[in-house]
């Protein structure tokens, strides 16, 4: 059984910052920024969106181009660094809103590597038959976690979302090949300090600035120049492959020197790499489906290409994994997931109204 990727959408905010905005609130100028990491513009979060909302927005997107319904999807996976809350999972809310009733769900940690951890998971449940569909996400509210008075870090990043549909066929397609990696011991590379269990939230963390990014950036170029040509690499000859038959390859958009010294290292044309860092900025999980969802659009990305997905990011984690670009199945009739979101509100209101009902009489009991 293979995972074919059948279904793909992204959702970004209308709000645009653009490096000259950045100038009249930060000591720094648009060619500053460029000339370090390529970045001229990201898309900044409205206050009433959320990792959530971005979620469901991708998600519907994605599952409109599968034709598949919410309540046929077996498995969620949400990957950010930015949840809704420490628990419940992200993913729990998303699986409530779309109507996905039948699905199991969870949230996963592994910072910009992130996508192509939850992409390779959701492969295996599919290929052992655990699942048959499975919906996996890359969403970030990142400017929520930004010192916008650093401006090693706040130039960097932006918000988004970018979905994928799995579904189970026979015909060979999908990931076939993947490469996840982690090295702990650089976990203070790039780190969010405080918030969790080893400092939680108080008012010494919030005066000292502790619930901000914080980004050694120097000692993460070096890392990510090496590890994402070593993982291409690994993961095309995992699959039997070599560079020559790789159509397109998306890397995590988070710097553009990044990708064009591994493009360099694996002498690989820059024709044949995408690349939108420079009107979205590091959307870290997200920057993979979106950049994705992208080539799709300008024709970059066909049935049948073979395409290899590459990222890095905090922890320290890296991955890659080479797809068979499949597109979606052939349908006899066509289905509209946004009609079932009201449903889904419905069914939760309902949910919550019993649930109150039940903690009253074994309240009184």
């Amino acid at each position: 059984m293979y995972a074919h990727i059948t279904g793909w959408g992204m959702a970004v905010p209308s709000r645009v910052l653009t490096n000259h905005d950045l100038a009249q609130m930060v000591e720094t100028d648009n060619e500053w920024i460029v000339s370090r990491t390529g970045i001229q513009e990201r898309h900044i979060a409205n206050p009433e969106q959320t990792s959530a909302s971005l979620a469901i927005e991708a998600a519907l997107k994605a599952l409109e181009v599968a034709n598949l319904k919410p309540v046929d999807v077996d498995l969620i996976i949400v990957s950010t660094s930015t949840p809704e809350h420490v628990f419940p999972a992200t993913a729990c809310l998303v699986q409530d809103r779309l109507g996905a009733a039948r699905a199991g769900a969870f949230d996963l940690s592994a910072a910009c590597s992130g996508f192509i951890y939850a992409l390779d998971i959701a492969t295996q449940a599919i290929r052992t038959e655990s699942v048959k569909n499975a919906l996996v996400i890359g969403t970030e509210t990142l400017s929520r976690f930004v010192d916008w008075e650093d401006r090693t870090t706040c130039i960097l990043f932006g918000d988004g979302a970018g979905a994928f549909v799995l579904q189970a066929g026979e015909e060979p397609g999908g990931l076939i090949s993947s490469v996840m990696r982690s090295d702990g011991s650089g976990g203070n590379l790039l780190i969010l300090p405080a918030g969790g269990s080893h400092l939680p939230a108080s008012p010494e963390t919030v005066r000292e600035g502790l619930h901000y990014i914080q980004m050694h950036g120097r000692e993460v170029f070096r890392f990510a120049t090496r590890v994402m040509a070593q993982a291409t690499e690994e993961a095309v000859k995992k699959a039997h492959l070599s560079l020559e038959d790789i159509s397109l390859i998306i890397p995590h958009q988070a710097n553009q020197r990044i990708i064009e010294t591994a493009a360099r290292k694996l002498n690989f044309p820059m024709e044949r790499v995408m690349v939108n860092v420079d009107r979205y900025g590091n959307t870290s999980t997200a920057s993979i489906p979106i950049a994705t969802c992208e080539a799709i659009q300008s024709g970059r990305l066909q049935a049948g290409d073979k395409t290899v997905f590459v990222g890095f990011g905090a922890g320290l984690t890296w991955g890659a994994a080479v797809v068979i670009w499949s597109g979606p199945f052939p349908v006899r009739r066509r289905v509209r997931p946004t009609r079932y979101r009201l449903l889904a509100r419905l069914r939760s209101i309902l949910l919550r109204l019993v649930r109150r009902i039940e903690g009253i009489i074994w309240g009184n009991g």
